[in-house]
Protein backbone atom coordinates (compact mmCIF):
# COMPACT_ATOMS: atom_id res chain seq x y z
CA UNK A 1 0.00 0.00 0.00
CA UNK A 2 1.38 3.32 -0.75
CA UNK A 3 -0.10 6.53 -0.28
CA UNK A 4 0.79 9.88 -2.61
CA UNK A 5 1.59 12.55 0.36
CA UNK A 6 1.33 10.48 3.57
CA UNK A 7 3.98 8.11 4.96
CA UNK A 8 2.13 4.55 5.96
CA UNK A 9 3.30 3.16 9.46
CA UNK A 10 2.46 0.69 11.72
CA UNK A 11 2.97 0.45 15.50
CA UNK A 12 6.15 -0.52 17.03
CA UNK A 13 4.26 -2.61 19.39
CA UNK A 14 0.88 -1.78 20.86
CA UNK A 15 -0.88 1.40 20.06
CA UNK A 16 -0.12 2.28 23.96
CA UNK A 17 2.55 1.91 26.36
CA UNK A 18 0.70 0.93 29.41
CA UNK A 19 2.30 -1.63 30.87
CA UNK A 20 5.70 -2.48 32.73
CA UNK A 21 7.01 -5.81 33.63
CA UNK A 22 8.02 -6.27 37.11
CA UNK A 23 9.57 -9.74 37.52
CA UNK A 24 7.70 -12.29 36.17
CA UNK A 25 4.00 -10.16 36.26
CA UNK A 26 3.11 -7.50 33.98
CA UNK A 27 1.87 -4.05 36.04
CA UNK A 28 -0.93 -1.94 34.07
CA UNK A 29 0.02 1.83 34.71
CA UNK A 30 -2.86 3.34 33.37
CA UNK A 31 -6.15 2.33 31.61
CA UNK A 32 -7.31 5.56 30.24
CA UNK A 33 -7.40 6.10 26.60
CA UNK A 34 -7.29 9.86 26.57
CA UNK A 35 -3.77 10.41 28.48
CA UNK A 36 -1.43 11.06 25.72
CA UNK A 37 1.66 10.18 28.04
CA UNK A 38 0.64 6.50 27.40
CA UNK A 39 0.11 6.61 23.71
CA UNK A 40 3.02 4.32 21.83
CA UNK A 41 5.56 7.10 19.93
CA UNK A 42 7.25 4.87 18.03
CA UNK A 43 6.36 3.73 14.49
CA UNK A 44 7.71 1.46 11.60
CA UNK A 45 7.05 2.82 8.32
CA UNK A 46 5.84 0.29 5.94
CA UNK A 47 5.90 2.56 2.48
CA UNK A 48 7.15 6.04 2.16
CA UNK A 49 5.06 9.11 -0.20
CA UNK A 50 5.11 8.52 -3.89
CA UNK A 51 5.79 12.46 -4.14
CA UNK A 52 8.58 14.03 -2.52
CA UNK A 53 12.19 12.77 -2.14
CA UNK A 54 13.10 11.12 1.77
CA UNK A 55 16.10 9.98 3.29
CA UNK A 56 13.31 7.05 4.86
CA UNK A 57 13.05 3.66 4.04
CA UNK A 58 10.45 1.08 4.68
CA UNK A 59 11.57 -0.74 7.43
CA UNK A 60 12.88 2.23 9.37
CA UNK A 61 11.64 3.21 12.98
CA UNK A 62 10.20 7.06 13.46
CA UNK A 63 8.90 8.92 16.62
CA UNK A 64 5.26 10.33 16.11
CA UNK A 65 2.95 12.47 17.01
CA UNK A 66 1.15 11.21 20.83
CA UNK A 67 -2.69 11.75 18.45
CA UNK A 68 -1.62 9.30 15.58
CA UNK A 69 -1.76 6.17 17.87
CA UNK A 70 -4.48 7.32 20.29
CA UNK A 71 -8.11 6.70 20.82
CA UNK A 72 -10.65 9.24 21.80
CA UNK A 73 -14.33 10.35 23.22
CA UNK A 74 -16.33 12.78 20.90
CA UNK A 75 -18.48 15.33 22.33
CA UNK A 76 -21.18 12.70 22.50
CA UNK A 77 -18.80 10.02 24.32
CA UNK A 78 -18.74 7.57 21.83
CA UNK A 79 -14.50 6.32 21.14
CA UNK A 80 -12.99 7.28 17.80
CA UNK A 81 -9.32 7.03 16.03
CA UNK A 82 -7.11 9.25 15.06
CA UNK A 83 -7.61 10.70 11.52
CA UNK A 84 -4.52 8.71 11.24
CA UNK A 85 -6.04 5.74 11.44
CA UNK A 86 -6.88 3.22 8.43
CA UNK A 87 -6.69 0.04 10.62
CA UNK A 88 -5.71 -1.22 13.24
CA UNK A 89 -2.03 -1.76 11.93
CA UNK A 90 -2.37 0.87 9.40
CA UNK A 91 -2.13 4.69 9.98
CA UNK A 92 -1.18 7.35 6.99
CA UNK A 93 0.90 10.39 8.85
CA UNK A 94 1.84 13.39 7.45
CA UNK A 95 5.94 14.74 7.68
CA UNK A 96 4.82 16.95 10.10
CA UNK A 97 3.62 13.95 12.34
CA UNK A 98 7.06 12.69 12.91
CA UNK A 99 9.88 14.32 14.78
CA UNK A 100 12.96 11.57 14.88
CA UNK A 101 13.38 8.80 12.40
CA UNK A 102 16.00 6.04 12.84
CA UNK A 103 18.45 4.88 10.33
CA UNK A 104 21.04 2.03 10.78
CA UNK A 105 20.47 2.34 14.65
CA UNK A 106 21.36 6.47 14.84
CA UNK A 107 18.36 8.60 15.35
CA UNK A 108 18.22 11.58 13.02
CA UNK A 109 15.68 14.57 13.56
CA UNK A 110 14.02 15.81 10.99
CA UNK A 111 14.13 19.23 9.62
CA UNK A 112 12.05 21.62 11.82
CA UNK A 113 13.04 20.52 14.82
CA UNK A 114 15.38 19.66 17.99
CA UNK A 115 15.33 17.70 20.39
CA UNK A 116 16.65 19.05 23.88
CA UNK A 117 18.31 17.15 27.02
CA UNK A 118 16.32 19.18 30.43
CA UNK A 119 18.74 20.74 32.44
CA UNK A 120 18.90 20.37 36.54
CA UNK A 121 18.21 23.03 38.46
CA UNK A 122 21.14 24.29 40.50
CA UNK A 123 19.82 27.58 42.21
CA UNK A 124 18.36 26.59 45.97
CA UNK A 125 16.11 28.89 46.52
CA UNK A 126 14.27 26.98 42.81
CA UNK A 127 11.35 25.06 43.98
CA UNK A 128 11.55 23.08 40.13
CA UNK A 129 13.75 20.21 39.67
CA UNK A 130 14.61 21.45 36.19
CA UNK A 131 15.74 25.11 34.86
CA UNK A 132 13.22 26.59 33.29
CA UNK A 133 13.36 26.98 29.13
CA UNK A 134 16.78 25.81 28.50
CA UNK A 135 18.81 22.56 27.34
CA UNK A 136 21.55 20.58 25.64
CA UNK A 137 21.01 19.51 22.23
CA UNK A 138 20.96 15.68 21.90
CA UNK A 139 19.32 15.87 18.53
CA UNK A 140 19.81 18.60 15.59
CA UNK A 141 18.18 19.12 12.52
CA UNK A 142 20.89 21.57 11.77
CA UNK A 143 19.89 24.62 12.98
CA UNK A 144 22.18 24.40 15.80
CA UNK A 145 25.08 22.00 16.94
CA UNK A 146 24.45 18.77 19.16
CA UNK A 147 26.07 19.55 22.47
CA UNK A 148 24.84 23.60 22.17
CA UNK A 149 23.31 24.76 25.22
CA UNK A 150 20.54 26.25 24.26
CA UNK A 151 17.73 28.43 24.94
CA UNK A 152 13.94 28.01 24.33
CA UNK A 153 10.21 30.14 24.14
CA UNK A 154 7.83 29.22 26.99
CA UNK A 155 5.77 26.21 26.08
CA UNK A 156 7.89 25.18 23.01
CA UNK A 157 8.75 22.13 24.41
CA UNK A 158 6.99 18.80 24.19
CA UNK A 159 8.45 15.58 26.16
CA UNK A 160 9.44 12.65 24.83
CA UNK A 161 11.32 9.52 26.21
CA UNK A 162 13.94 8.23 23.86
CA UNK A 163 15.28 5.28 24.45
CA UNK A 164 14.96 5.69 27.94
CA UNK A 165 16.24 9.10 28.44
CA UNK A 166 13.68 12.21 28.44
CA UNK A 167 13.63 14.71 26.20
CA UNK A 168 12.19 17.54 24.64
CA UNK A 169 10.92 18.31 21.24
CA UNK A 170 11.45 21.90 20.52
CA UNK A 171 10.56 23.64 17.00
CA UNK A 172 14.22 25.24 15.89
CA UNK A 173 12.88 28.54 14.90
CA UNK A 174 12.04 28.08 18.60
CA UNK A 175 15.10 28.44 19.70
CA UNK A 176 16.24 31.88 20.78
CA UNK A 177 19.44 31.96 22.11
CA UNK A 178 22.65 29.60 22.37
CA UNK A 179 24.84 30.11 25.85
CA UNK A 180 28.47 29.65 26.81
CA UNK A 181 29.14 26.69 29.07
CA UNK A 182 29.18 28.17 32.69
CA UNK A 183 30.70 24.63 33.34
CA UNK A 184 28.24 23.87 36.48
CA UNK A 185 25.54 22.56 33.77
CA UNK A 186 24.21 18.86 34.96
CA UNK A 187 21.70 16.92 32.28
CA UNK A 188 18.05 16.17 34.28
CA UNK A 189 16.77 12.89 33.52
CA UNK A 190 14.55 11.51 36.22
CA UNK A 191 14.34 7.43 37.41
CA UNK A 192 11.16 7.10 35.90
CA UNK A 193 11.48 7.97 32.26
Amino acid sequence: MKSVHNFVVTPKGDRYNNTKKVGDSELILNTEIFNHQYVNREAVVISTPIIGNTDIKPGDVVLVHHNVFRRWHNIKGIEKNSKAYFNEKTYFISKDQFFLYKIKNKWVAQKGYCLVKPLKALDQFNIESEKPLQGIVKYSDGTVKVNDLIGFKPNSEYEFIVDGERLYRVLSNFITIKYEYQGNEEEYNPSWS
